[in-house]
């Protein structure tokens, strides 16, 4: 029996050390199986995707345009003509191209040359990309040449993301190791937490990247930095709930074996029931009309399963192994006092247990009124080119041709509709926005293609409105069965699609966190009031977030997902807390009533609950190294709502009303 108590948790050990050694490199190939192209993301049912399926007769391959733009303000001389031609020349050899078009000199002004360079859809367009600037990289003296365009931008966001398994994985765990290093004081045990989240993301990376490299599900950049935040978030938090619980079993137990015994089992249920209700929130994203957004559901659920996995595993045989000397040097000596009720926290609950409806009132009133700004957050959708943080050839490129050029320029609009209605097509399709429209010649099965270039930047949010224009112009064209895609058309069908998400999703996941509560619980008033306070903290961290985006940071607005995974990392994440607090009160409520199992329960978890909800805050932060606007959204969004939720909602809102409810909060059971 001694033997076993050593042998199970170092064959543990072993295995996790096997596992992260053959696991942990996946992490740094995910990039080569995930997908930045919206396109790719959208339904069947969209209308931009059946004109993209029409396309496909039209042409053998389907592309992305790249556009190179040159601009000389004194105007466009011939050597600069002959440079752009040359180039085009070369740039048909390049694997991936499909030809060039140009270049065309810009009228009436003369000042800048466009070629325009289709990309094959489903090489690598930042390889391509890449290729087509070395061409152009050395122009006439004094001519500036960009690379524009939907394939150029697609490229630049891979690059964006391409700091993702290098610099936010050495952020996050940086910022983890100062955080446990202060909370523990300890060189030995931040180490072992830290091991526990790399052994579980190595786990979470390998599952996934066979799971995407078989189509199984969709990864894109978004999604790979969600989840190696996500793991190191809660990895950190599980193995900081059972350090905790542990270092108080050590004061009660001689034994350590017999002390990580009973901690494991007294944590056993609040992290698996959060894990489970993380789990089963990230899932409800399953029922997206976006694949994006689908694949964002199992990928988190998986980085959360194997997050949970070693931190019941992996972390309690570390603990059982080193004992007390994993606390070295401040070691918790075997009868010493609990110092938890002479600490700040001991003084909240006091405070707390003084005046509960004066505190839950106050702080609900200072809620709402970080609530009442939700209606300032500009959640419509922005440009692509506005989700670069830093400037890049794409965006400059873009300013460019917008000056010389109509915005749509090698971007166009495109309509199939029967032939027979083609001129009534390309006629109500000249609306207010459109700078010119053309009949393609060629008729495949009595379609053609019409194409029509905006005034406005492809991928600006005027441009996305005036496709909308066109789509209700041409479709009340009679016996025309027109479509609408393109470029612009998709940006319009993901901002719809995302809109039509936030409505179905969001009460979904309400509904599965109310029943998981009120199963872990057995009540059904605490699970209402719990998720009525999360919920209000959520609009109180838009609140917040759209006076911040819009007055500090500046940003021109986000898109409608934002405060979909807002509202998904939130609530699933925000009850986490309300979990580890309210299961650890009804463990004390049942020895000794509501009120003392309140403020006993408060003491014991607040300062393991508050450091779990920093580490998370800060992990979450991190993402903000990535230079992409949707990234550093959720990143404030999640950081300030772990933050709000952790010192606010849990520490003071929800143990004020419950001991103001007293023992009712546990209906329909009869706990005191």
């Amino acid at each position: 029996m001694r033997i076993a108590r050593w042998l199970v948790p170092a064959l543990l050990v072993i295995a996790w050390l096997a596992v992260g050694a053959f696991g942990g490199p996946y992490a740094g190939k995910l990039s080569e199986v995930s997908t930045n192209d919206n396109s790719a993301f959208l339904p069947a049912s969209a209308e931009s995707t059946r004109a993209l399926a029409e396309q496909r007769a039209f042409a053998a391959d389907q592309t992305l345009p790249a556009i190179v733009v040159a601009e000389r303000t004194s105007g466009i001389p011939p050597a600069d003509t002959a440079f752009l031609t040359a180039a085009a020349q070369r740039l048909k050899a390049v694997p991936g191209v499909t030809g060039a078009t140009g270049p065309q000199l810009s009228q009436p002004d003369g000042q800048a040359l466009e070629l325009t360079v289709p990309v094959r859809i489903g090489g690598k367009p930042g390889g391509i990309v890449g290729r087509i600037r070395a061409e152009v990289a050395q122009p006439p003296a004094g001519l500036t040449v960009l690379v524009a365009g939907p394939a150029a931008q697609i490229a630049d966001l891979v690059t964006a993301f391409g700091g993702i398994d290098g610099l936010l994985l050495l952020v996050a765990g940086l910022v983890v190791a100062l955080i446990l290093v202060v909370v523990y004081r300890s060189p030995l045990l931040p180490l072992v937490v830290l091991l526990c989240a790399v052994f579980a993301l190595g786990l979470a990376s390998l599952a996934v990247y066979v799971l995407a490299d078989h189509d199984v599900l969709t990864l894109n950049g978004q999604s790979q930095g969600i989840l190696f935040i996500l793991v190191f978030g809660a990895a950190t938090d599980y193995a900081l709930l059972q350090v905790s619980r542990f270092r108080e079993q050590l004061r009660d137990t001689e034994s350590r074996f017999e002390a990580i015994r009973r901690a494991w089992r007294a944590t056993l249920p609040p992290i698996a029931a959060s894990a489970g209700t993380v789990v089963l929130g990230v899932l409800c994203l399953l029922f997206s009309d976006l694949q994006s957004n689908r694949g964002l559901g199992p990928v988190a659920a998986i980085g959360i399963a194997c997050a949970f996995l070693a931190s019941v595993t992996f972390l309690p045989a570390a603990l059982a192994l080193l004992g007390r000397a994993a606390f070295w040097p401040i070691r918790p000596k075997f009868g010493s006092p609990h110092p938890e009720s002479r600490g700040i926290w001991g003084r909240i609950a006091t405070a707390v247990g003084a005046r509960p409806r004066a505190i839950w009132i106050g702080t609900t009133v200072l809620l709402l009124a970080g609530a009442a700004f939700v209606p300032q957050l500009k959640a419509g959708g922005v440009a692509q080119t506005d989700l670069f943080l830093t400037p890049v050839d794409s965006v400059a490129g873009q300013e460019v041709l917008v000056r010389h050029f109509p915005g749509g320029s090698g971007s166009p609009t495109v309509i199939i509709a029967n032939a027979s209605a083609a001129p009534a097509v390309a006629q109500a399709a000249r609306v207010d926005g459109v700078a010119q429209v053309a009949v393609a010649p060629k008729e495949v099965g009595g379609r053609v293609q019409i194409l029509a270039t905006l005034t406005d930047a492809a991928d600006s949010q005027p441009a996305v409105d005036t496709v909308g224009r066109v789509r209700t112009a041409v479709h009340a064209v009679p016996g025309a069965d027109a479509v609408v895609g393109g470029t612009t058309a998709t940006q319009l069908d993901t901002q719809r699609t995302s809109e039509r998400d936030r409505a179905v999703i969001i009460p979904i996941v309400l509904v599965v966190i109310f029943a998981v509560l009120a199963l872990l619980l057995r009540a059904l008033l605490a699970p209402l009031l719990l998720i009525a306070t999360v919920v209000l903290s959520f609009a109180a961290t838009m609140g917040v977030s759209a006076l911040v985006f819009n007055h500090l940071l500046g940003f021109p607005g986000a898109d409608p997902a934002v405060p979909l995974f807002g509202f998904v990392f939130l609530v699933a994440l925000g009850i986490d807390y309300n979990i580890f607090l309210m299961t650890r009160v009804r463990e004390e409520a049942v020895r000794a009533g509501t009120r003392d199992g309140t403020l006993r329960g408060l003491t014991l978890t607040g300062g393991v609950i508050t450091s779990a909800g920093v580490v998370l805050a800060a992990t979450f932060a991190s993402l903000a190294v990535i230079p992409i606007l949707f990234l550093a959204q959720i990143a404030f969004i999640v950081a300030f709502g772990v933050l709000l939720d952790t010192l606010i909602v849990r520490s003071l809102l929800v143990p004020a009303l419950t001991l103001d409810v007293g023992r009712r909060i546990w209906w329909p059971s009869k706990l005191r």
